[in-house]
């Protein structure tokens, strides 16, 4: 098998997303005013312009999601109860405890990181599977699973994980942490709904009036650089209305950075172990291990923006997450290769 690569945007990721918070921090410095005028091009907490490049950002990953390979996972039911365990139990609780434990002298900075957490991957965790030649087949099932599992239920979770636990816990003095179900329902549904519903009718549309074969060799490519570039885009606004942090940042990067060190890889190396010990083979252990490591950071970043507003703590921490995702997973996938020729015996 040939070796993948990734594209020029994707690969080089965390250096773009840095270029990007050096140039947002200077943009911000050399204009001050540019706070005032993002605030007029806005309502409540949201920003127009944000909120357009956060719903162009999860657009092209929802459009991709292969949702007619669905019923596919549903081979192996233990194996797929197994994930969604991972992804909806275990990850969210691992990501939650991480922290309250590292992080609750911050509690905005905490609040940021349990998002990223409740948010499940539905875009680069395909990308992370193919590199380490993982099954296709289970991983996009996996995916399509995760986006519907988000749209039902991650409102629901914020409203447990941080309206309630947080507050049950004593953990959100000072903090505003009272997210209406609703409020969450609604934000979700503006950045996870509107670019699901888009989606979904690109990609069947596509079926039919050009034939899937165009859709995936011809206007998906196309589409996929609108997530990248989106992302970047929001970092540079973000970042440019963080200028007086400029000298906490490094140390506000690396709190927010060990809990979700931390989480990739309890996540991965137990999921694959255990996938391992109940003798699943190495494609199928591969893509159930980068699901459940994998969290769908456009979608925190975009709901942190519109509860908390975009100078906020919260959505300072999200932004974090592809920063220490991208170069983590791309190790993981090296680690992967490795366990393969260790522990399976591959033909």
């Amino acid at each position: 098998m040939e070796k993948k690569m990734l594209g020029l945007i994707e690969k080089y990721l965390t250096l773009w997303i840095f270029l990007a918070i050096i140039f947002g921090v200077a943009l911000g410095y050399a204009y001050p005013e540019i706070s005032n005028v993002i605030a007029k091009m806005s309502i409540d907490t949201t920003s127009i312009p944000i909120a357009i490049g956060l719903i162009l950002m999860m657009y092209p990953p929802l459009a991709k999601v292969k949702y007619e390979e669905m019923g596919k996972v549903f081979r192996n039911l233990k194996l797929l109860s197994f994930s969604l365990t991972q992804n909806w139990i275990v990850g969210p609780l691992v990501m939650f405890l991480l922290a309250i434990v590292l992080l609750r002298d911050m509690p905005e900075f905490m609040m940021g990181v349990i998002l990223v957490g409740l948010a499940r991957c539905i875009a680069m965790v395909i990308v992370w599977n193919e590199l380490a030649e993982g099954d296709r087949e289970l991983a996009v099932g996996l995916v399509a699973f995760n986006a519907i599992f988000q749209i039902l239920f991650y409102a629901v979770y914020i409203y447990i994980f941080i309206t309630l636990a947080l507050t049950k816990l004593g953990l959100a003095e000072g903090v505003n942490a009272e997210v209406s179900i609703i409020e969450a329902a609604k934000t979700v549904f503006i950045y996870l709904g509107i670019p699901f519903i888009g989606g979904v009718i690109t990609r069947y549309a596509s079926f039919k009036v050009k034939g899937k074969e165009w859709f995936e060799k011809v206007l998906a490519p196309k589409i996929s650089p609108i997530t990248p570039m989106a992302l970047l885009f929001t970092i540079v606004i973000m970042f440019s209305l963080k200028g007086e942090y400029i000298v906490e940042l490094p140390y506000n990067v690396a709190r927010v950075a060990i809990p979700l060190v931390l989480y990739f890889l309890i996540m991965w190396f137990a999921t694959f172990f255990i996938a391992y010990k109940l003798g699943v083979d190495y494609p199928k252990t591969t893509a159930v291990s980068f699901t459940a490591a994998s969290n769908d950071f456009e979608l925190a970043i975009a709901v942190a923006i519109a509860i908390w507003g975009i100078q906020s703590d919260q959505a300072f921490a999200t932004v974090i997450g592809p920063l220490i995702e991208v170069p983590v997973l791309i190790s993981l996938v090296n680690v992967a290769l490795k366990f393969r020729d260790k522990f399976y015996k591959i033909d």
